[in-house]
């Protein structure tokens, strides 16, 4: 290794005020860049959970909700929204550097490798779960660093709340609790072990409460909705550049490599590493499931860092060229985010990057069009997110069609509050005798127009007994469906006196695309619900004539919209 006098005297003599230093550098680059850069569509999303603060949402739990709504409730802004996160980045940079410290690892080379980490940049100011994760995640490494020392009550406590905030935030942090516990088996035998299980349990009650009340959405959309049927090769090969990118663009390899070949002294060393491999080797295990989005190992991140400098310290052949290496990619990861602060022409023609720039002045026009009513968007949660962040409102709301997953927007009172009022709705496409209006906003181009006494059932549960059917060819099938009515208030679902149509649907899809409808027998539109009620229908359906495996569900579509997803998928196999 080098010796220590190639460090800076700063370093050399007062570590701890060098990483100062570097903390206030940090924080003053996130801060810039949360407030210049327009809000990605996620951010927006999680802003309307903030908005409507509960114990749970579809796609996560709510701390990110909390983190939003202190900021937001500062200033409404960019960098309201994401003044939680820039705080939390810096607060996590200085607990890992507390970590690290009793291994004596040097502050250069803390430095260099934490700043050289592309993801502690990319949510070092964006606010998303993953926010408040990666916070309690080092806070769970530093207590239990002490809880191995000394088994207290107040690090027991700690790592119990902990814990709770873990699971608040998202629920990648069973992974954490769970691969910790396998690392050291005999913490099942300290009996402050079990006072933390209890109370994080007993904490984590809320949100457990909360999904059983709401028919367990997360739990569903992350075991069955996210699932692909069929494997797709590309989603485990870009798995691994995907996470060396993570890790730096230059130095990810390098920096994979030391911290798997760390030795093992201590138990929480063990902790460490199990959690690396585990957390990296399950991602790469769901690839064979769906997509694996780059960023859900940032978990894993804390212990690859703290193991990478455990290791640094512990080499006797040192790569002094390493220095260089990551001062280059540190370089270039800067250039890109003064690039993207500035807003550069190249910049703003990459893929995700595109969408954070032109959206807050769209958002703006359509408003100007639309007034003080309902804005309904198709194709997802994204723009009408968008929408409502910029102008600070709920009225924009998504209609999530029948080609596309359940959102928070299927649980929200929105829908409830648009009903058989007039609406503007929005596409990428025109829509005969609806879309009058051609938008060329900065947003791109859309069609608008206005849709008299609106009618939806986007919240209507429909459920069936089976959601793997086999049948002949051809083969009539009775399915005995419960449909519940979850709004506060009776639905009819006559058509008599309405505007709008209603029809009630089975859709059948092959690879994605929907190659039938069949209606609903003329007895359907005879039914009425009571708020809260269920009934049982039968509908009749035909299977396909020819043999194969295709996907259905059952639709409520009103006109002009293209229905919405009402049941499950179900799995229909014609032999």
């Amino acid at each position: 290794m080098p010796s220590s006098h190639s460090n800076s005297p700063l370093i050399k003599e007062n570590p701890d005020k060098a990483i100062w230093y570097f903390l206030v550098f940090w924080t003053i680059l996130n801060a810039v860049q949360a407030y210049t850069l327009e809000i990605h569509a996620d951010e927006a999303y999680y802003w309307l959970y903030s908005r409507f603060l509960d114990w749970g949402y579809y796609d996560h739990p709510p701390m990110v909700a909390i983190f939003i709504r202190i900021g937001d409730s500062l200033v409404h802004s960019e960098f309201g929204l994401r003044l939680m996160t820039v705080l939390s980045s810096t607060l996590s940079l200085s607990i890992l550097w507390l970590i690290v410290k009793k291994y004596a690892v040097e502050a250069k080379w803390f430095i260099l490798v934490v700043s050289g980490i592309f993801i502690f940049h990319i949510y070092g100011f964006m606010t998303t779960p993953d926010a408040p994760l990666f916070l309690f995640t080092v806070l769970f490494y530093f207590v239990y660093q002490k809880y191995l020392d000394q088994d207290r009550l107040k690090w027991a406590l700690s790592l119990a709340v902990i814990i709770a905030c873990l699971l608040y935030s998202k629920y990648h942090g069973i992974l954490l609790i769970g691969f910790t516990v396998l690392s050291n088996i005999k913490l099942l035998t300290r009996k402050s072990f079990w006072g933390i299980v209890c109370l994080s349990v007993v904490w984590y009650i809320p949100h457990i409460v909360w999904q059983l009340n709401h028919g367990y959405p997360s739990i569903n959309y992350h075991l069955f909705e996210q699932s692909s049927d069929h494997y797709n090769f590309s989603q485990t090969w870009t798995y691994f550049p995907g996470q060396l990118l993570m890790a730096g663009p230059l130095i990810g390899w390098f920096l994979f490599y030391n911290a798997f070949t760390t030795r093992i002294k201590d138990a929480f060393t063990r902790a460490l590493m199990v959690n690396a491999i585990g957390t990296f080797a399950f991602f790469l295990l769901s690839s064979f499931k769906g997509e694996v989005q780059p960023q859900w190992t940032f978990i894993a991140f804390a212990p690859l860092t703290i193991l990478t400098l455990i290791h640094f310290k512990q080499a006797s052949n040192w790569r002094p060229w390493f220095k260089w290496l990551a001062i280059v990619n540190l370089v270039f990861i800067v250039i890109l985010r003064v690039s993207i602060i500035t807003a550069s022409p190249l910049i703003r023609k990459i893929g995700q990057v595109k969408s954070l720039y032109g959206f807050k002045q769209w958002a703006h026009d359509i408003k100007r069009k639309a007034g003080d009513h309902y804005v309904v968007f198709n194709d997802g949660f994204q723009n009408a997110s968008k929408y409502d962040f910029y102008n600070n409102t709920t009225k924009g709301f998504a209609y999530d069609e029948r080609y596309y997953r359940l959102t928070q927007f299927d649980i929200w009172p929105i829908e409830e509050g648009i009903q058989h009022n007039r609406a503007y709705w929005l596409t990428k496409y025109p829509v005969k005798g609806v879309t009058a209006d051609t938008l060329n906003t900065s947003g791109g181009k859309w069609y608008g127009g206005w849709v008299n006494d609106v009618r939806t059932y986007q919240k209507v549960k429909v459920e069936t007994a089976s959601y793997k059917i086999k049948a002949s060819p051809g083969k009539e099938i009775s399915f005995d469906l419960s449909i519940t009515n979850p709004y506060p208030y009776t639905i009819d679902f006559s058509n008599t006196g309405d505007q709008h149509r209603v029809n009630f649907e089975a859709c059948l899809f092959r690879d994605a695309h929907i190659i039938l409808v069949q209606e609903a027998d003329n007895d359907f539109y005879k039914l009425t619900l009571k708020q809260g009620e269920s009934k049982h229908y039968k509908f009749k359906f035909v299977a396909p004539k020819q043999k194969g495996t295709y996907t259905m569900m059952f639709s409520l579509r009103t006109d002009p919209f293209l229905g919405s997803k009402n049941s499950r998928i179900i799995s229909l196999t014609t032999e």
